[in-house]
């Protein structure tokens, strides 16, 4: 049974839980009337403005290339044999001539031997030949002699036999002793033509000892092969004591050379890259001028290493559709090396004035780039078109004078049109500073006598030939002049 003092305590805890209730809702209820009847006011966002940076500039267009000795030679044999010995340590710098290998040279020693005793055997011919066109010559004049006499006898037998003071016998005898000289004579002639011919035959014997004596020696030469150019070389493939193959398409790879001071860098260029116009001012091509280069390596800051263009082809490549350049560099340290990927800049405009501003100023709507400025407390929107980046700031082309108060922070909270304050906290109006990369804010294409572009190779001496005179003539002269000289 529920006690009647219980009901009284419940009643009483209910009535003032609805009191507090009452009080609590009466509370919200002005304090809502309260905010609604003074409403918040909004705030003006604040940005940091600084005026764009005006300088003269240079814009130097950014590559990648690969470094490429100027020089890269395989050594090979040009003679077969055994190695013999090796006369450089593997990874060393050698000079243009130094001896880097030595084959075994006896059995060219024993050909050089062999041609020059198959010279002094032409010789000997040839002045057998000699002798005989001499003995021939004599022989023939004893046998004018004997004509005449001869001829001397039959016209006076002829006179005698009219007086009958010859008889016909001794007519027919002396006749044919006329005609019998005069046989003789033509096959004394016979025999100095046959004498001129073997000189002709020994003199040709000579010259064709004179070209294996010639080969001989060029193979004994060869056994010895040295540096065509310098540079570093790189491990021997073939250690000594090996038979080697030479003097053909399949001769054996002994080491290689490439050369490091100057080197090279090779890079590609693009289509749109190639016919960019020069912003202000003519800059003259790589084609025709050596205009500077700056290479900085992977791992460098900046671009400590300075050259000139070298070469730019003559078409772009079909399967491409680039075309290929090629600057050089001193190298004096040798830290380029073959092979190599480089960073390089080259001249992409003539030097002029531009507008210089940092890349947090630029905003991007969809393929539109803009910049908000400042004009009398409110924030107006300028479309501008970017070109590279020049001492850590982005180059404007188009959209900006250089005097407008340029919005560099806070350009999230800035609207076309908005009022904003420019925040004084961070000294207001600030400057934009630009840091130096190193590269020049002008150039001009390098000198003749400074470049580095390898000379090239004079034109051979060209020995004139009279038209009228043939070759085979001349060495025949020559032979016949130095016979007159011994």
């Amino acid at each position: 049974m529920i006690q009647p003092s219980s009901i009284k305590n419940r009643a009483t805890t209910s009535l003032r839980f609805s009191v507090i209730l009452l009080v609590s809702s009466a509370v919200l209820i002005a304090g809502c009337k309260k905010e609604t009847a003074k409403p918040r006011l909004a705030m003006v966002p604040s940005v940091t403005v600084a005026r764009p940076l005006t300088k003269k500039i240079v814009e130097w267009d950014a590559y990648t290339g690969r470094i490429e000795a100027v020089d890269m030679v395989e050594i090979r044999a040009r003679v077969g044999g055994y190695l013999q010995s090796v006369h450089f340590y593997e990874g060393q710098s050698v000079k243009k001539d130094d001896l880097l290998f030595v084959i075994d040279p006896r059995p060219f020693e024993a050909e050089l031997n062999a041609a020059n005793a198959m010279r002094l055997q032409s010789q000997s011919r040839l002045k057998q030949s000699e002798a005989s066109l001499e003995e021939a010559r004599s022989r023939v004049l004893q046998l004018n002699a004997m004509l005449q006499l001869t001829n001397a006898r039959y016209n006076r037998t002829r006179s005698l036999i009219q007086s009958n003071a010859a008889s016909q016998q001794e007519l027919d005898e002396r006749e044919a002793e006329y005609l019998q000289a005069k046989a003789n004579v033509e096959g004394g002639q016979a025999g100095i033509s046959s004498a001129e011919a073997a000189i002709s035959t020994a003199e040709a014997e000579i010259e064709m000892a004179r070209a294996g004596v010639e080969t001989a020696e060029l193979n004994l030469d060869y056994t010895k092969i040295i540096a065509p150019v310098a540079g570093r070389i790189s491990r021997q493939y073939v250690t000594k004591g090996n038979l080697i193959a030479g003097g053909t398409t399949t001769s054996s790879l002994l080491t290689t050379i490439t050369s490091l001071k100057p080197i090279y860098c090779v890079f590609d260029t693009s289509e749109q890259e190639y016919s960019r116009l020069p912003l202000s001012g003519e800059k003259e091509s790589s084609q025709v001028a050596k205009n500077d280069v700056f290479l900085g390596l992977v791992d460098e800051a900046g671009f400590p290493h300075q050259g000139h263009m070298d070469f730019v082809d003559n078409q772009f490549d079909v399967d491409t559709a680039s075309m290929r350049a090629r600057c050089v560099f001193k190298n004096e340290q040798e830290l380029l090396l073959p092979g190599m990927f480089a960073r390089i800049r080259i001249p992409g405009s003539a030097a002029h004035d531009a507008i210089l501003i940092p890349d947090s100023a630029i905003g991007t709507d969809q393929s539109t780039q803009f910049v908000y400025v400042v004009i009398d407390g409110k924030t107006q929107r300028r479309p501008v078109t970017p070109g590279p980046i020049v001492d850590g700031l982005r180059v404007i082309r188009k959209g900006l004078v250089g005097d407008e108060a340029l919005v560099i922070e806070g350009l999230l909270n800035a609207r076309p049109g908005a009022d904003v304050e420019v925040d004084r906290e961070k000294d207001g109006e600030r400057r934009i500073v630009a840091v130096d990369d190193g590269l020049p804010d002008e150039y001009q294409p390098v000198p003749q006598d400074e470049w580095l572009t390898p000379v090239p190779d004079p034109l051979p001496a060209q020995t004139p030939h009279s038209e009228s005179t043939p070759v085979a003539e001349s060495n025949s002269t020559t032979a016949t002049a130095e016979r007159s000289a011994s």
